[in-house]
């Protein structure tokens, strides 16, 4: 798994300290040291917490304990611990808490929804959008995974997926079809991912090569015949569900045979409910 590199931290903590910290100095505790416990008021899946020892160990912090990302903790257990002087422990307090509780949410409802998911078909695949927060998408992506969704798409560069707005400059489906007909033979490392709304496009696709189809605010019904049609004479072909995919609703789709369910809901997650316990070291 990769880790936020020193710089991507670095820039983190530098957009809350760009150079001290106004109200510690005044105080003039220099020498006196404290110790930080970061717990959590809920059951979550933890994430980022490696990254949340850097962010402490770069104000000169001893990290005494970590529970690792991936790993589920309780309601309150002690996600970090660390050690060092007063003025420095406060520094590393609210961004090493801040960034937890965005990963540890992100990762615990990544985790929820893979779990319903799982139950009813274990090779049906989570996957979260390209809908990360703006300047955050590697955070985002970490966290995701950490609950066992996997990035549906890390960029434009990456993946083809055509969606209506890329069928404007064809005079019909006729020759978007074509198109992609023609497209298999060029592009002979990469599946081609359409976008379809309605059952008949979505077999007319798989008839001219397509080879997954994403469709978008199905019915449950349509989900259905698509799937039958695909598994009867195109098995090769995956197919995706996507559009307003929830906690509350993805076990429907789910058993209606798709092999992966294409969410953003795990980024709406909010804030993991975590505490923070300060004290001055004896």
């Amino acid at each position: 798994m990769f880790n936020l590199t020193t710089q991507e931290l670095q820039a983190y903590i530098n957009e809350d300290i760009p150079y001290f910290d106004l109200t510690t100095s005044l105080q003039k505790c220099n020498h006196t040291q404290a110790r930080m416990e970061i717990y959590t008021r809920e059951d979550i899946v933890v994430a980022c917490s490696e990254e949340a020892a850097k962010i402490a160990e770069h104000f000169n912090c001893k990290i005494l304990s970590l529970k690792p990302s991936q790993t589920k903790a309780k309601q309150q257990e002690v996600l970090l611990s660390y050690e060092g002087e007063y003025a420095q422990v406060h520094q590393a307090y609210r961004l090493t808490q801040i960034l937890l509780e965005y990963s540890c949410k992100i990762a615990t409802h990544a985790s929820l929804m893979n779990e319903k998911i799982k139950a009813i078909n274990p090779h049906c695949e989570l996957l979260t959008t390209r809908k990360t927060f703006p300047f955050a998408k590697k955070f985002c992506i970490k966290a995701a995974m950490m609950g066992g969704a996997m990035p549906h798409r890390l960029g434009l560069s990456e993946t083809i997926l055509f969606f209506d707005a890329h069928r404007v400059i064809y005079d019909s489906n006729t020759a978007f079809y074509s198109f992609v007909q023609e497209l298999k033979n060029n592009i002979v490392e990469k599946k081609i991912v359409v976008e379809s709304e309605t059952t008949e496009d979505a077999i007319a696709l798989m008839q001219y090569g397509a080879d997954v189809l994403q469709l978008d605010k199905l019915s449950f019904e349509d989900i259905t015949k698509i799937v039958t049609y695909k598994n009867e004479n195109f098995p090769q072909v995956k197919i995706l569900a996507a559009g307003g995919i929830n906690i509350n609703n993805v076990e429907r789709y789910v058993q209606a045979g798709v092999d992966g369910i294409v969410t953003s809901w795990v980024y709406q997650a909010g804030m993991a409910n975590l505490g923070a316990k300060f004290q001055l070291k004896e």
